[in-house]
């Protein structure tokens, strides 16, 4: 029943889902918070800065096939060539990692579900418990031999891969991936379960620094109940519904702009700028930077 009130609601104006936000603005998802009603990487994509911009050197037959599961296992070169370069600790966290840290602390974290493979989650101080890392994580790999499937930890990879070795199990001998999402396999099963039980009782939704290109994790925001504010920090806005879509009741996206728009905010600017807004209004703005501080090394000359 709640799916066609639901439904109904929104593609046929009858009724009206209940609005939370006293303002469609950052300010307005700040005063939300306060009420006690809520319990340096290449990306993928971006024009000119993405990593499939810069993936040439590699000679690959097409950008994707360094991230596909067949051609990894024919040819692991380019990828672990690749992995070099964005190791984990070869970046570090940013402000924005830190606040999300600093929304835990806060008890306001019900769960980070993220599609970074770089664990600068987990360098800024969450556990696994705390994330969801749909598209995989560098922090263990497996050996992909037919009987093995032997673990290992990052320190393992990591030696293998900064020593130009390609990583082999030492069971069998086997080519050994992180674990990591390619094209051609599932996702983590962790990603499904913890979908069912996270996003019935979300009383708010914060979508930071994504395209909402890539399914199924493009599809989350319309997961949450109808009257769950969603914020969305970002150069520029996604997920916006498609009409098509919302009429068959698939989520429909966000919709920031039209008459009908109750819940849905966004912010436009970088993730750590919009990250240090929201925590300014929240007053936690020095608990951020001083997180931050903490955890970050400087070489200085007075």
């Amino acid at each position: 029943m709640d799916f066609l009130r639901d439904l109904f609601s929104r593609t046929l104006g009858i009724g009206t889902p209940e609005k939370v936000l006293d303002e469609l603005s950052l300010e307005g998802v700040g005063r939300f918070l306060l009420s006690g009603k809520s319990a340096g990487i290449p990306d993928f994509r971006s024009p000119g800065s993405g990593l499939y911009a810069n993936l040439q050197k590699y000679n690959l037959p097409y950008p994707e096939a360094i991230f596909e599961i067949g051609f990894f296992k024919q040819n692991p070169e380019p990828f672990f060539a690749l992995a070099r370069e964005l190791y984990p600790g070869q970046f570090k966290p940013t402000i924005c990692h830190y606040f999300i840290k600093l929304m835990k602390e806060k008890g306001l974290l019900l769960r980070c579900y993220t599609q970074n493979i770089d664990t600068l989650e987990r360098v800024a101080g969450l556990t696994t418990d705390d994330l969801v890392e749909a598209h995989g994580t560098f922090h263990t790999s497996h050996c992909i031999g037919t009987f093995c499937g032997e673990e290992y930890q990052l320190p393992w990879m990591k030696e293998k891969i900064f020593s130009d070795l390609i990583p082999k199990c030492d069971k069998c001998n086997s080519l050994v991936k992180p674990d990591i999402v390619f094209f051609g396999e599932s996702l983590p099963s962790r990603f499904f379960s913890a979908l069912k039980s996270d996003f019935q009782k979300v009383d708010l939704l914060i979508v930071m620094g994504t395209s909402l290109q890539v399914q199924p994790f493009a599809s989350l925001v319309g997961k949450v109940p109808s009257k769950t504010p969603r914020l969305l920090i970002n150069k520029e806005k996604t997920g916006e519904g498609d009409s098509f879509f919302g009429l068959l009741g698939l989520g429909g996206g966000m919709d920031f702009d039209s008459d009908k728009a109750y819940r849905d905010v966004a912010w436009l600017g970088t993730c750590d700028d919009g990250c240090l807004a929201l925590a300014d209004f929240l007053g936690w703005k020095v608990c951020a930077a001083l997180l931050w501080l903490k955890n970050i090394r400087y070489n200085i000359i007075v």
